[in-house]
């Protein structure tokens, strides 16, 4: 008897162990296993690029780092933490895709959230990996990243936003980011907001960044920002990756409405190509550091004064991304006035930048404005025909519903040679007013994107 329960007891461990190593197999068929980091050489530089990388001042109460974690390529700068101290104000703004990643989501949440009292406060951002379309996996990379840094700085978890930006439905290799935090701590530097302006770079050619500083009551307020984006850029948000900080002492309620006041007409007022990004995200810090007396009253000088000023760190880094439009070679401004209102403005303007005839036409320097008219026609803004009026910089091409009596073909050839044009439609109807700002679609663009995955 002992010894047939010998024998059945051996057989029920063989069969448990063949479970267990068909549940093993079964385990790692359906665990995204984490791809070798490719290298990738770097793309060659816009020639609408600024000279260099601007003088970004030191913002009181933020700290900066970067670090190469191989989230998709090898030896490439890919992930950057801020650290932001106790009292840090926070807005943004973000895409309204109907398909948004899981960071974003998560920064909305914790944006709604109210703020422990003297809480402190961290952003860390990857590029590489969009971490959108992820399912499940993507709120699980969102909940590593930000509770490792939260950690680490010793800051609530609810305090802690994240962004990624890359290739969209592959599972984020979180664990290659969670690794580097202890090392991204220990290089917190007030002065590093370059290496992060590097650090959320893909298909970007150079780091962007702008600045801006006002007189403020009792001391100097000081506006520092920076963004990435090149491709998938027709935003309805903010755009792409923004990140702006400011020593201002200013309520969080306060600086969202300006935020979002603002993004109409710059990050919603450029387009590249038509594509609304998944992870389209503006964050702004202000962390009360300045000596001046804090903004209480949106109607003084002071408020205003900083408004005009965030909104020209917004519009250079907006006009930024647009220079560095994927294969661009031309920086377009549409200007349209005489609408009925200024969404239909907006309408017609964001029909001409989007319009592929007229940036193919842009980019093969044609002055071919009858694309124009029917971009014009096409987009659903009210227009009369016999109204309409169309210039290429200073050159009257079309007025009154016709070609202009001393149009010159050769003067309007010459003009479209330029790098920088100005496109301008006046509608004849109304006092709609809107400017938009684009580039030009050339074959880079293709080149780019068919081999953006590999």
């Amino acid at each position: 008897m002992a010894k047939k329960a010998k024998a059945e007891a051996k057989k029920l461990k063989a069969k448990v162990a063949k479970l267990k190593t068909k549940l093993a197999a079964a385990q790692e068929a359906t665990t995204p296993t984490l791809e070798t980091p490719k290298v990738k050489k770097p793309l060659a530089v816009s020639p609408l690029a600024p000279a260099g990388f601007p003088a970004l001042p030191v913002i009181g109460g933020v700290e900066f780092a970067a670090a190469a974690a191989g989230v998709r390529y090898a030896g490439r700068t890919d992930v950057m933490l801020a650290r932001l101290a106790p009292g840090t104000a926070m807005a943004g703004t973000f895409t309204r895709s109907k398909t948004r990643a899981a960071c974003v989501h998560d920064c909305q949440a914790k944006l709604a959230t109210k703020v422990p009292d003297g809480a402190g406060a961290a952003i860390v951002v990857n590029s590489g990996n969009a971490n959108a379309f992820t399912g499940a996996n993507g709120q699980e990379a969102v909940d590593r990243l930000t509770g490792g840094v939260a950690e680490a700085l010793g800051v609530p978890a609810s305090r802690v936003f994240s962004s990624s930006t890359g290739v969209i439905g592959e599972p984020l290799p979180w664990e290659r980011i969670t690794a580097k935090i202890a090392d991204l701590k220990g290089l917190l530097d007030p002065e590093g907001i370059e290496g992060a302006a590097r650090a959320i770079m893909t298909t970007d050619t150079f780091p962007k960044g702008a600045t801006a500083e006002i007189a403020g009551e009792g001391g100097a307020i000081k506006i520092a920002g920076i963004a990435k984006g090149s491709g998938m850029i027709a935003p309805d948000m903010a755009t792409m990756l923004v990140y702006i900080f400011t020593d201002a002492a200013i309520d969080p309620k306060s600086l969202q409405k300006m935020v979002s006041r603002l993004t109409d007409t710059t990050f919603n007022a450029i387009t590249v190509d038509s594509d609304t990004s998944t992870s389209d995200a503006l964050l702004i810090a202000a962390t009360g550091a300045s000596s001046a007396k804090p903004i209480t009253d949106m109607r003084s000088k002071v408020a205003k004064d900083f408004e005009a000023a965030l909104k020209a760190v917004m519009t250079d880094l907006a006009h930024q991304v647009v220079r560095d439009g994927e294969g661009a070679t031309k920086f377009v401004e549409i200007q349209v006035t005489g609408a009925f209102s200024d969404a239909d403005a907006k309408t017609v303007a964001m029909a001409i930048a989007n319009s592929p005839l007229v940036k193919t036409a842009i980019a093969g320097q044609d002055a071919n404005w009858g694309r124009v008219v029917m971009a014009v026609g096409k987009c659903g803004a009210q227009a009369d025909r016999d109204k309409l009026a169309i210039r290429f910089g200073d050159i009257t091409v079309a007025e009154n519903g016709w070609r202009a009596p001393d149009y010159s073909e050769e003067a309007a050839s010459a003009y479209m040679k330029n790098q920088e044009l100005v496109i301008g439609v006046d509608m004849g109807l109304g006092k709609g007013a809107f400017t938009a700002w684009t580039c030009d679609l050339t074959h880079g663009y293709i080149d780019i994107n068919a081999d953006y995955r590999s």
